[in-house]
């Protein structure tokens, strides 16, 4: 197969811990033809398909200097690959939706991509959990700071985010006392212009924020879980977590296999589920990550699980 790879540019991966290399890797491992682009490059015209200057590229197999070589740019269709994975990193802002309509019309076109770019757009990642109500704790999603103030008083201890966030960035705490919660509100609120998502605080965030990886509609067997460090109550690692590779317990193993199949049938070939205690907190289908955590920590070839139900996927 011919894969073209919808990512950040190339040569900011930090190859060691990236998710995309990892299916690169894997893929050119197996013998596929690998190409890449940014989001930015695809455009469209009216009498032509969807396209974009693509680049491809050999993995060197170098864990220092260049990780890879590439061709010069040359324009191509979308639909001309066999398929395309759209693994550009949130935030999901008003340029990343826009690419999700680019890459529906090159699916129209023929392409098969990779999360589809319609159910990217249906699952935005914090707000896809409401529709799964019986696996998550108290939640509030609100623009209206006497809403979040009536949240906090009922559940004492709270946490308050963005929407838009990622790697743990604008995650609150509030705990009982309620310290600086007007000034929180105001920050993430902005006086009724923005939408907030309240959760009452979970303290299993102790034994880790566990990343859960639904493939192909089911759970990879083991999860990373992102344990906070210091004073710090995020466990995300891009806020400085620790990832611990771990077995999924029962109760993890049963949420997503009430999810998977769900996910799959809407065109969600991988998503990363967030998992604190026995709640789910997150829905992650952007660009799901922990691959190669997981892999060098328990042995578990989370690439391969993928590259095999790409392949799959790619038959029916």
């Amino acid at each position: 197969m011919h894969l073209l790879f919808v990512a950040d540019p190339l040569e900011q991966f930090a190859i060691y811990k990236d998710t995309t290399f990892a299916m690169m890797r894997e893929a050119q491992r197996r013998g596929h033809r690998l190409a890449a682009c940014e989001p930015r490059h695809l455009h469209w015209q009216r009498g032509a398909r969807v396209s974009a200057p693509v680049r491809d590229i050999t993995l060197t197999g170098r864990t220092e200097g260049p990780w890879f070589e590439a061709e010069a740019p040359a324009e191509r269709a979308l639909a001309d690959f066999d398929a395309v994975l759209m693994r550009k990193d949130p935030p999901f802002d008003s340029e990343y939706f826009y690419a999700t309509h680019l890459l529906e019309q090159a699916e129209r076109e023929g392409a098969r991509v990779f999360n589809r770019p319609r159910a990217l757009r249906d699952h935005p990642e914090k707000l896809a959990i409401m529709e799964f109500p019986q696996f998550i704790g108290p939640t509030l999603v609100t623009r209206s700071a006497e809403d979040i103030r009536r949240f906090h008083a009922e559940h004492g201890d709270v946490i308050l985010k963005p929407l838009d966030g990622m790697g743990g960035a604008g995650i609150f705490r509030v705990g009982p006392d309620g310290m600086n919660l007007g000034s929180i509100i105001e920050t993430l609120n902005q006086h009724g212009r923005s939408s907030v998502m309240a959760q009452k605080f979970l303290p299993e965030i102790a034994q880790g924020d566990k990343r859960v990886l639904i493939i192909g509609g089911k759970p990879v067997p083991f999860c990373l879980a992102r344990i906070p460090q210091g004073n710090e109550v995020r466990g995300n690692l891009a806020a400085g977590g620790l990832g611990v590779a771990q077995p999924l317990s029962q109760r993890d193993r049963e949420m997503a296999e009430a999810l998977g199949p769900l996910l799959q049938e809407r065109g969600l070939l991988l998503a990363g589920v967030d998992v604190i205690g026995n709640c789910i907190t997150e829905i992650n289908v952007t660009s799901p990550t922990c691959f190669q955590e997981i892999h060098d920590q328990a042995g578990c070839d989370v690439a391969a699980l993928f590259i095999d139900a790409l392949t799959t996927a790619m038959s029916e």
